[in-house]
């Protein structure tokens, strides 16, 4: 109980300098003229400062490790990977937010982070599904979890393209996380899940529409490898945490994989900036940025609740996983296509369907 009052004090400071924190970044942003210049992918309008996500870095790897000293039984190097791991993608994409680095740059530092990650708490080696149960994936997990950690880093980066969008996930995901944590005895995940939330949520307090400033690839890179790791945390315990740590940010990975399969398949050069994301969709067809948010936090949420139903062993909690989320999927898909004829633009389709 000692315990818990101190990281939910943790957390609330967490909270209140996540949102003082932005506020000065803004300002400095402002005045040393590091700004988000509008062009013809852009979803915004005006100049806007960016980089405000290292507010959410610092917060939370300084709050972990404050609690790190007051529960000095975690395992040091286990942590002190993960510590380094995030610090030095939050580095270097900070210093890409100042000026843009070359991919191999970036990929370098991701792919980093994933091999201390892995080096730090293993990777997995059998993942539970539901109605299906365990799935043994011996030496190939390495793999497995390697293209996880790195691919959602590079997922939640490419999600980060609207007001609130990304921040709206991580507070959902961070305060599933934290009650996860707490129903599964884990308070190392508990802990890191309320920070991101808290630290998420101060932040939106200035990037909620019409934002003010940017995450910048800061702070998405940093918050995709986090949530990646959590899992592989989570899952160390209990396998059902492959697929909860996926179902916890679900709309940004089908988002991604569906973009990205679908601009394989035409030949585009995938690693071209583009506006053909979902919810970059939603928004060219007539939505706002703060209806779209709304609506990916909400299936987020929704996603959260199915882990949460799963996790306690209630009745029928797998079959409505299994049910639940490729609905969520096909709707969410079929909702930007019939927003798109309602405005007269031609849906984007692979073409397989087109045919």
């Amino acid at each position: 109980m000692h315990f818990a009052l101190q990281v939910s004090g943790i957390g609330f400071l967490a909270l209140v300098l996540s949102y003082l924190g932005v506020a000065t970044l803004r300002r400095w942003a402002e005045r040393r003229n590091i700004l988000d210049i509008p062009n013809k992918r852009s979803s915004h309008t005006l100049p806007t400062p960016r980089g405000g996500g290292i507010a959410i870095a610092f917060f939370v790897l300084f709050g972990f490790a404050i609690a790190w000293l007051i529960n000095p039984s975690w395992p040091v190097w286990a942590l002190s990977a993960y510590l380094f791991g995030a610090a030095l993608i939050a580095v270097v994409s900070w210093l890409d937010d100042l000026r843009p680095l070359p991919n191999r740059i970036r990929f370098a530092a991701h792919s980093a982070g994933a091999i201390l990650a892995i080096l730090g708490f293993g990777y997995w080696h059998s993942v539970d599904i539901p109605l299906v149960g365990q799935l043994n994936f011996g030496w190939f997990g390495f793999l497995v979890v390697f293209l996880w950690i790195v691919g959602l880093t590079n997922a939640y980066n490419f999600m980060d393209g609207i007001d609130g969008i990304a921040g709206g996930q991580a507070v959902v995901a961070g305060f599933g996380w934290a009650i996860l944590g707490w129903l599964g005895d884990q308070s190392l995940v508990g802990l890191l899940g309320l920070l991101l939330a808290m630290t998420s949520l101060g932040f939106l307090g200035h990037n909620w529409p019409p934002a003010r400033i940017f995450m910048g690839d800061v702070g998405s890179a940093f918050l995709g490898y986090t949530f990646a790791v959590l899992s592989v945390i989570a899952a160390a315990k209990d396998p059902r945490f492959f697929l909860i740590g996926l179902l916890l940010v679900w709309p940004f990975v089908f988002d991604t994989t569906l973009t990205f399969l679908r601009r394989l398949q035409k030949g585009e050069n995938v690693f071209f900036a583009h506006r053909s994301h979902l919810y970059q969709r939603l928004v060219i067809a007539g939505c706002s940025h703060r209806f779209v948010t709304l609506l990916y936090m909400g299936l987020a949420l929704v996603a959260t609740i199915l882990s949460l139903l799963w996790f306690i062993r209630i009745d029928g909690s797998e079959f409505a996983v299994v049910i639940i989320l490729p609905l969520l999927c096909l709707g969410l898909w079929g909702f930007v296509i019939y927003q798109e004829k309602q405005h007269g633009i031609k849906p984007i389709c692979p073409t397989f369907l087109t045919k």
